[in-house]
């Protein structure tokens, strides 16, 4: 309900001017601005880094860089995000946003397929974000499993896919295939503990038990 997202947003902090400004870029020049993360998700993003005090970070699917941005603002000087997007023709728009952003020194920018890019990373992350290729969720969570802490976060954003995982699937949607995988794998996966929130197109937190 518009009129209840209207309320929240009037009732949290601020968007950071340097994020309206993004917000703005995008909608002007890029297709598909509804993949922006925008304000509520991005102060959602914010509070979750301040909870968990993160040191490295990991991003898979940067879009624009309005999530990198608010994740960023919460980690300390000496924190690491990388962040990691398979479109080549998106590096230069972000690259101008983050260079303008005080907090450019704690992100690192990979382009590239996350599964070329991701081994020659050598970290261990506190927490990961999830927001790439909705036919690979599955694969993704593989991949990362091993680099995250025990006791870190994973967070997959777009696990309710604007309804869909609630309807019949056409024969074609693979992207709608992918999110139901990914839900149904996660539900009986037990090297992890999680939690769907509603919040815009849904988002599952996933904590790494310890082992």
């Amino acid at each position: 309900m518009k009129e209840i997202e209207d309320y929240i947003l009037s009732h949290i902090d601020e968007e950071p001017e340097e994020l309206k400004k993004l917000n703005r870029d995008v909608h002007v020049n890029l297709l598909r601005p509804r993949m922006l993360s925008g304000h509520l998700q991005g102060r959602t993003l914010k509070m979750f880094c301040r909870m968990i005090r993160p040191e490295r970070i990991l991003e898979i699917g940067t879009y624009a860089g309005y999530s990198a941005l608010s994740m960023a603002e919460a980690l300390e000087d000496n924190g690491i995000l990388h962040t990691i997007e398979i479109n080549d023709e998106l590096e230069d728009f972000i690259l101008k946003h983050f260079n303008q952003s005080e907090h450019a020194h704690k992100i690192r920018l990979h382009i590239g397929d996350v599964f070329d890019i991701l081994p020659d990373i050598n970290e261990q992350f506190d927490l990961v974000f999830i927001d790439g290729d909705k036919r690979r969720y599955w694969d993704y969570f593989e991949l990362v499993y091993e680099k995250v802490r025990p006791g870190g976060f994973i967070l997959a954003d777009n696990t309710l896919w604007d309804g869909k995982v609630i309807q019949e699937v056409a024969g074609n949607d693979a992207q709608t295939k992918g999110i139901l995988e990914f839900n149904d794998r996660i539900a009986r996966d037990k090297r992890v503990e999680k939690v769907i929130l509603p919040l815009r197109d849904g988002m599952t937190l996933l904590y790494k038990i310890y082992q």
